[in-house]
C-alpha cells in the first residue's frame, strides 16, 4: 500500500517510523514506538509513549503499530508541539536550582540520585551512558553550563 503524503511533516514520520519497519509491511513493534517519536525530536516520558502505543495499537495489530494509525496520531501531536524539549533557558534554570551553594557544578553522588529516584526516574544503564558526556573527567564533577552546552548539539 503507498500512501499520498501531504506535507513534509507527513514525510519525515513516515521515513522515521520506516527505519524501525524490518519487513517493509508498514508495522513496528510498540516497543520502538519511543525510539521512533525521539527520532522525531520528541523527548516523551514513558507515559507518553504508552499514550501513543494505545491510540495506535488495535485489537487485530496488539503488539505492532501500523503507519495509517501513527501517521495521524503523531502529525497531530507535532502540529501541537508535544513532546518538545525544554528549552535551554529552563533547563539552565533547573540546573542552577539544584545548585543550592552556587558553585556553578552538581556532584555526580547529589545528581545521580536525583535523576535515578526522582520525577521519571533514568535506569542505570540511562545513568552509566550520560555519566561520560556530563562528568568532568578533572573534578569528577558536572559543570552543568558546559553539559548543557553538549546536550544542545543534541536536540
Amino acid at each position: 500500500m503507498d500512501l499520498d503524503f501531504n506535507n513534509d511533516l507527513e514525510k519525515r514520520i513516515s521515513d522515521a517510523f520506516c527505519v524501525f519497519d524490518h519487513h517493509g509491511d508498514k508495522l513496528i513493534d510498540v516497543r520502538e514506538v519511543g525510539t521512533v517519536l525521539r527520532l522525531l525530536g520528541c523527548v516523551p516520558t514513558e507515559e507518553e509513549v504508552n499514550e501513543v502505543i494505545s491510540a495506535t495499537e488495535t485489537e487485530e495489530t496488539s503488539g505492532v503499530v501500523h503507519l495509517t494509525k501513527f501517521l495521524p496520531h503523531v502529525s497531530q501531536l507535532l502540529m501541537e508541539r508535544k513532546m518538545e524539549p525544554a528549552p535551554p533557558e529552563k533547563i539552565l534554570e533547573a540546573f542552577k536550582t539544584l545548585d543550592i551553594e552556587n558553585k556553578g557544578f552538581l556532584t555526580k553522588e547529589n545528581f545521580g540520585k536525583l535523576m535515578m529516584e526522582e520525577g521519571e526516574p533514568f535506569t542505570q544503564e540511562e545513568m552509566d551512558e550520560m555519566w561520560p558526556v556530563a562528568i568532568d573527567p578533572i573534578s569528577g564533577h558536572i559543570p552543568y553550563e558546559l553539559y548543557l552546552n553538549q546536550l544542545m548539539v543534541y536536540l
